[in-house]
Parts: structure tokens; sequence; C-alpha cells
């Protein structure tokens, strides 16, 4: 537990090791124990060119940008803001460690009862008080129906969260969601100020307050986000006074400011960060992820609804060549959302390159070449259109790879790009090549996947994925408390989706950044789908200091 009074001057990263208990996350717990942009024009965030080197002020750039930083519509609700803290957060080895709380909860009543006491003394950056009122406000907003918050599913099992005094919480479960504790890493809103405001058209998302080692200073959108160092830090004042994170979506663009010093610090993929290699003064930093790349197969579309087409694609595609050219070995071939070095994959789930197997499926299912080599069936033609963000180098390498292994099956995928705004209303008929992958639990990631209730909701289920097996498997997974009967439901699933691939899995990627090495502090942790504010080298950013 981190020492409260101590002073500001004192660096987070000796609080660090002073930390109180921490919890593994479940999935390895229960198995060992139970189974064993382009930027705005190319204008320097920070303003001149090199800014950033001195050694209380960092810039960094990131793919992806936020579409709020109101965590009652889903900002950091996997842990890491910079602005806000959960009741829980994550050590650099992801085991559960206490933020806001003052200690790792009690669990009783048969694991459907959690109950929380709050670390004395925690301010907002406003300067108001935390209790145990923001936290029920917290998540009784998110779960409100009138809240746009597309991730409330995650919160199924929750039935009621009370205050009892000012510094104790309790959450009632419905059934022993094993995972629960995971869910608290979900950062705390001020009451005062966002229970004032419409949830979801107040400004609370654009300006946010909260108990973090940040405060937003500045948000220009689709450029930068600009923070400062929050002297009444629970944890102590972070050593890194500024902190910019550019929003650059460009990988090209992103390399070319890295390399000209307006940044100190990039997620780059592999080809790019290897041009780095040897630069005095820049380290390269793996991350291993659950991070996966998927094409998705809309059971709408006439061809990739046919289940035969499905197979065909699923044993076509040539993953390690994707991971070895590609990803120049940095990941690993992906056949379902869980990687095969995880204690949650099925084995014997796995899926041989076989171009002759998804010849012979097509031919026994009558989709026969025609005159171009392209197969036909009732008239139809073996083609569909395949999205990818524009600009992601590592997604249109994979689509126009998927594109290249389907054609010699004699599927014709017509490879195309656009931003999400113009992808979107196309996913009901159009495959994308999508991302996703969680680290804590299976249930983060499989439940919004896969279900069927979420099919079509936003960027859930993107392939409305349909299998009353595995939706029975997905509500078994997250209901039982017994990791054999969790085990076993997931398992379930991925032999189903090897049966029936709703989604081509391609592969699982490391994520790369290349930063200046000028801190102590530099580490990564396994990391989700999600990468950017939340993860890469400045998931701990609170905890760098200068290196002497």
């Amino acid at each position: 537990m981190r020492n409260n009074s101590r002073s500001s001057s004192v660096p987070r990263a000796a609080a660090a090791a002073r930390s109180g208990r921490s919890l593994r996350p479940w999935a390895a717990v229960a198995l060992t124990g139970a189974l064993v942009a382009s930027a705005a024009a190319c204008s320097t965030p920070g303003g001149d060119k090199g800014a950033g080197k001195a050694a209380d002020t960092a810039v960094v750039g990131i793919a992806n940008e936020p579409e709020t930083l109101s965590p009652l519509l889903g900002y950091g609700k996997d842990g890491n803001s910079k602005i806000f803290d959960g009741l829980l957060t994550h050590d650099a080895e992801m085991r559960l460690k206490p933020a806001l709380a003052a200690e790792l909860p009690k669990i009783t009543n048969e694991g459907r009862t959690y109950t929380y006491t709050l670390r004395d003394g925690v301010r907002f950056s406003d300067g108001q008080p935390l209790t145990a009122k923001d936290v029920v406000f917290t998540y009784r907003t998110i779960l409100d129906k009138n809240t746009n918050n597309a991730s409330k599913a995650e919160l199924d099992a929750l039935q009621e969260v009370r205050a009892e005094g000012d510094r104790t919480v309790v959450f009632e479960l419905k059934y022993p969601y094993a995972p629960f504790a995971e869910r608290t890493v979900l950062p705390i809103a001020p009451e005062h100020i966002a229970g004032k405001q419409d949830v979801n058209s107040g400004d609370f998302g654009t300006k946010p307050i909260g108990t973090g080692p940040y405060i937003l200073t500045d948000w220009r959108k689709g450029e930068k986000l600009t923070f400062k160092a929050n002297p009444q830090y629970w944890g102590g004042e972070p050593a890194v006074k500024k902190f910019t994170m550019a929003i650059i979506k460009d990988d090209d663009v992103r390399a070319t400011r890295l390399r000209s010093g307006d940044l100190d610090g990039a997620i780059l993929p592999p080809n790019l960060a290897a041009t780095f290699k040897g630069d005095q003064g820049r380290k390269t930093l793996a991350a291993k992820t659950y991070d996966y790349r998927t094409v998705t197969l809309p059971t709408e579309n006439p061809v990739t609804g046919d289940t035969a087409v499905r197979k065909a694609l699923d044993v076509a595609v040539d993953r390690q060549a994707m991971v070895d050219k590609i990803l120049d070995g940095g990941g690993k071939a992906a056949y379902g959302p869980v990687p095969t070095d995880s204690p949650w994959f099925a084995k014997g789930t796995e899926r041989v390159h076989d171009l002759e197997k998804a010849k012979k499926i097509l031919d026994d299912a009558g989709w026969r070449p025609g005159a171009d080599g392209i197969r036909e069936k009732d008239g139809r033609r073996a083609s569909f259109p395949l999205w990818y963000l524009t600009g992601d180098k590592l997604r249109q390498d994979h689509a126009l790879a998927y594109a290249s292994d389907a054609k010699k099956a004699g599927i014709e995928v017509k490879v195309q790009s656009g931003t999400w705004e113009v992808i979107e209303p196309r996913m009901k008929d159009d495959a994308v090549l999508a991302g996703g992958g969680s680290p804590a639990d299976p249930d983060f990631d499989q439940y919004s996947l896969l279900h069927s209730s979420l099919a079509g909701d936003g960027f859930n289920n993107m392939a409305r994925y349909s299998d009353p097996d595995v939706d029975k498997a997905l509500v078994d997974g997250r209901q039982s408390g017994k990791p054999e009967e969790r085990k076993a439901a997931y398992d379930t699933i991925q032999r189903k989706l090897a049966e029936n691939p709703g989604y081509t899995f391609l592969t699982h990627i490391d994520h790369l950044y290349v930063i200046a090495d000028r801190w102590e502090g530099l580490t990564t942790q396994v990391e989700p789908h999600d990468h950017g504010l939340a993860s890469g080298p400045w998931w701990n950013v609170e905890d760098w200091a200068p290196k002497k």
C-alpha cells in the first residue's frame, strides 16, 4: 500500500515498490490452481522542433483517439487512465492491486458480495474529496438504460452497488462472476460534477475531472491531448510534469515525426520499428499482447455467410507466413480470440494451412471455378469486399495477404480502405479487417465478439455471428464460479468457431514501441487490442524518473 502522507517529491517508482497485496488475473490463478493522423499537417505537438527533450516533459505518438474522456461512456474501462483511477489497478505483471481502494476486496456470500474500503484522503483534481457515493454514482450511471455506454453488458453480473458510510462500497452480484474484481479497474467519476450534466451530451467527456496522476489541459481533436502532473495526486506528484499524446493515424508519418525529434516515443509496425535499430539514445520495447487481427465474415452476405466459404478461407489462409513476413516474427498465428500460449487456449483447435483442402471444401459445396478462376455457385461469384482502416499499414498488409491466399482457392476478396465512418455502415454486408483482444479474462472480449444478442450493436459482434451453443457457453463462462466449468465453456466456444468460423482469425500481434532512452522505469505490460492512451511504455509514465 502506498503511503499517502509522504512528500510529493518522493519518486513514485519507490512507492510502487512498497505497494500492497496484489491479485493475479483470475485467468492465471484459477487455471494453475484448478487445472494447471496523419497528425494535423506536420505540426510539432510541443511547439518547436525537438520539443520534449526536457526530462520533465514527454511527447509520444499514438494511432487512435478516444471519442470521449468520460468513464461513464466507456473511457478507460480496462484501467490505466491518466486522468482517473479505479478501485483497483494492474501492476507490471498484470496482477490486481489497490488504487482508490485501500486494499483488495473482501469476497463473501459464495462469491456474490465484494466489499471495498476506500483509501483515505483521496481528492479529485478540483480539490473535492472522493467518497463511496462517487463510486456508487459511477456504476449506477453506467448501468442506467439511458446511458450510451456500449460496454455496459460487461457489468451484467452486477445487481446492486451501495455505499456504507463515506469509505465503504458494497457490490452485490446476481451470480458468482469470477472476474468481477477485474471490472473494478473502471475509472471513478465525481458525482458533484458529472452528476449535474446530461451523461451523454455534457462537457464532462471533454473537460474531465478525476483523481488520477494527470490533469487534462488541452484536447485538440485529431491532433493531440496534453496533460500536466496532478500536484495533489494521492500517489505522489509525477516527475514528468507535462505529457502530450500526439494523435497520428498514419504509421509512416508517426515514424517520420519520431525520427525528426518531434516525438520522444511512438508505437510502430515492425518494418518501421526496425529502421530505428541501432539509433543512439533510443530503445525499442516489445509488449506481448492478446491483440488479434481477424476478418469478419458477415452472415448476411450470401458469400461470406456460406459455411463452406468460411471453412475454406480458414484453411486457405497462411497464418505463419503473415507472422514471418508481415510481423517479422513479432507475434503468433491466431485461430481464435485466445492466443495459443494462454492457459485458456483449447488445444487441438489449430488449423493447418491446406490449400488443397480449401479447394475440396468449395468443390463439395458446389462452388465451381469460373473462366477467370473465381468460383461461382447458382450464378453468384465467390467475391466480397474487405475493408481496412486507412493509414493502418499492419491492417493493409494483412488484408492484402488474406486476399492473395483466398484467390489461390478461387475466392475474390476486393480490398478497400476507409475511415471508420465509411466502414461502419457497411459492416452488415462487407468484411472488415478488425482487431480485438483482452488479457484480463476471456469473458471480456469473447462475449461482445460472439454473443448473438449483440449482433450489429456498433462494433460488437461485427460479423453478426449466431450459434446457440456458443451463446450458452458464453453465459456459462461468465456465470460459473468454478474454474473447470469456465475452461470447458471457453473450450466449447473455440471448437465451435473451428466448425463454423464466423471470423477468419489471422495473427496475434506483439506491439513495438520506439522511445527515447532518457528515463528510468520504461517497461510494458501484456496488452489488449486497444493500445495508445493506456498502453505502451507510458502505461506508468507517472512512475518515470529522469536517468541520472
